[in-house]
């Protein structure tokens, strides 16, 4: 089979201004409940797409831990190359791509870093091992060998044996408040359904955009 050959046409749903909540943030809940109740593998796995320094564009698969009405939020390294760039030019985008239920969302605006005790509150709540890991790696960065990794590794988990183990200074979460977020329903024959809602002030402009 061809690459070119590959398709598939969405027939499972429509989506409507009219059907639509009038709070982008109402309509994502919504959509979200979906996903879980359609059991979703990884359903809080998310594209985010940033700026470099030299003005080129990285993109990069990361979950989902937690949104309300002030954004979306996900935690990684400061000193990531991620982290790094958002510090830098603090805007993102984000994809979400459920193709069980044939839906994307996709959301653009400004990214900055969440409070140390939201940081906190939510480090201490994973798993021992993800902990030490996030004190173990220096996210990337070049290293030598698998065996510099599970070398630091150890060598932390020594360090906090029997202890807690509190967040690292240089890692925690950001939050993507959003301009725009676009909900898309794909449709028969390519012809997808694609409903925008655009911040205006303390409201949302809502759209129909051709696919």
């Amino acid at each position: 089979m061809s690459i070119a050959s590959i398709r598939k046409d969405y027939q499972m749903k429509s989506l409507t201004e009219s059907g639509v909540a009038r709070d982008p943030f109402v309509q994502f809940s919504q959509w979200w409940d979906d996903a879980l109740k359609a059991e979703i593998d990884e359903v809080n796995a998310m594209t985010l797409s940033t700026v470099k320094p030299n003005g080129k564009p990285a993109a990069r698969i990361v979950l989902l831990k937690g949104f309300d009405p002030a954004g979306f939020v996900f935690y990684t390294n400061y000193t990531s190359d991620k982290g790094v760039e958002l510090d830098q030019y603090p805007f993102a985008a984000l994809v979400f791509f459920w193709k069980e239920l044939e839906r994307q969302v996709r959301i653009e605006g400004s990214c900055h870093r969440v409070s140390g005790e939201e940081s906190d509150a939510y480090f201490l709540s994973r798993p021992l091992g993800s902990r030490l890991g996030a004190w173990s790696s220096p996210q990337s960065k070049v290293i030598e060998s698998r065996e510099v990794l599970d070398k630091q590794a150890e060598e932390i988990e020594n360090r906090f044996h029997l202890c807690d183990v509190p967040r690292p200074p240089f890692w925690g979460g950001f939050r993507v408040v959003p301009a725009t977020i676009e909900f898309w329903q794909g449709r028969s024959n390519r012809l997808h359904d694609r409903i925008r809602f655009t911040r205006h002030e303390s409201d949302w402009k809502i759209e129909r955009i051709a696919p």
